[in-house]
């Protein structure tokens, strides 16, 4: 596969992947699971669809990370200047986003949660100054520490893994990948994602909190470099194998969630599952995540083999439009709130307007200068350039 021509694909799977973003983290309102603010109306019923993607988008992002970052790294003609086009594209953006972006959602959640620990008057302006100065908002046992990355948290993950695994992964791409058969891509590349969720997983659940977040840390890093090793000239062989059995990886992974979505609604109360039930369900957690992934590259390749315009514009609003998102959502939330409006009607219009808004910011805070890099908007000049060049928000 050549990483000098632009591969349609790869952003069509970056859009996607993105677009999940929002009708997920609007499902996260409704449902049971701990999330910055919560609806009235929250209850279990959309969780099984939640379990649609929620074992795979991440990973999926880190794979397609991988790929751009390889191509990335040729381009900039090696570790340094890699180095410091991935900390300005990333580390620039984390900052203003836990600066300013991210401060709506833990003052919503402070004020629908603890309202007494608001400092001042209670008002958001006062909030701000004390989120910056930093500190700890806790209900007994829960606390969140300020200032915090939130749904950000991509970005220090994603420089970790540029920093730590390119230079290494650019001395290793030389080195031919051993040629699998075409059914052993169904298995195989799946094979450390098991091992990572029945060992590592029981005792380092997710955090996203950096240090310490070991099961995430390990199947994030290892999707990461194999999307980058599936851009190397002497390892085609995952994009080749995904696009031909999109068909049977599509059933596959419907398959395990369904299976998976009847397991969570079983032992939903307070029964624990038998224990050899229980490594079952992370076993078929792992092979959902990979047949699902290899299926989205499959299907993008299918889909998406030519250039269209209207995905170089937003192949170049994704990194934005991730950064926005989440905050716009909180705060549509609490406006949205009082005029008691049926869950469902008021979700399609959470995701709608999130949706919107999102765009609408991009195509205006991309003409002011001083905004773009902190968005991550690249220049004028350089957007329809890095769109061609296939490049992931990473």
């Amino acid at each position: 596969m050549s990483t000098k021509h632009r591969l349609p694909y790869l952003d069509a799977l970056r859009v996607a992947a993105f677009a999940l973003l929002i009708p997920y983290h609007v499902g996260m309102y409704y449902v049971s699971w701990d999330w910055h603010v919560k609806s009235a109306a929250a209850s279990s019923l959309l969780e099984p669809f939640m379990l649609l993607t929620s074992p795979w988008r991440l990973g999926l992002l880190f794979l397609i990370a991988g790929a751009a970052c390889q191509s990335l790294y040729a381009k900039r003609g090696g570790a340094r200047g890699f180095l410091r086009e991935r900390s300005s594209r990333l580390l620039l953006p984390l900052l203003f986003g836990m600066a300013v972006i991210v401060v709506p959602q833990a003052y919503f959640e402070v004020q629908t949660k603890a309202p007494q620990l608001l400092p001042g008057d209670g008002g958001y302006l006062d909030f701000w100054l004390a989120y910056l100065q930093g500190g700890n908002y806790c209900r007994g046992d829960d606390c969140m520490v300020v200032p915090t990355w939130n749904h950000l948290w991509f970005l220090p993950y994603l420089w970790l893994y540029a920093v730590l695994l390119g230079p290494l992964l650019a001395r290793l791409q030389q080195v031919r990948e051993r040629r699998l058969p075409r059914w052993a891509w169904l298995l195989l590349p799946a094979l450390p994602l098991i091992a990572f969720r029945l060992v590592l997983m029981p005792f380092f659940p997710s955090t996203h909190d950096l240090v310490g977040d070991f099961y995430n840390h390990a199947q994030y890093g290892y999707l990461f470099a194999r999307g980058w090793a599936s851009r190397t000239p002497l390892a085609e062989g995952l994009w080749a194998a995904a696009q031909r059995a999109r068909w049977l990886l599509l059933a596959l992974a419907l398959l395990a969630w369904a299976l998976i979505a009847v397991y969570f609604q079983a032992y939903a109360g307070d029964q624990p599952p038998p224990e050899p039930l229980r490594q079952c369900m992370r076993v078929l957690w792992a092979l959902l995540s990979w047949w699902a992934i290899a299926a989205a590259c499959g299907w993008a390749q299918q889909l998406m083999p030519r250039e269209h315009p209207w995905l170089h514009w937003l192949s170049g609003a994704v990194f934005c439009l991730y950064i926005l998102h989440q905050s716009v959502i909180v705060v549509l939330t609490q406006w949205l709130a009082p005029l008691g409006l049926p869950w469902g009607l008021e979700a399609l219009l959470l995701i709608a307007l999130t949706g919107l808004i999102c765009v609408g910011a991009y195509a205006l805070l991309r003409h002011v200068p001083g905004l773009r890099m902190l968005l991550g908007i690249g220049g004028m000049r350089t957007e329809a350039g890095r769109a061609a060049e296939g490049r992931v928000m990473a």
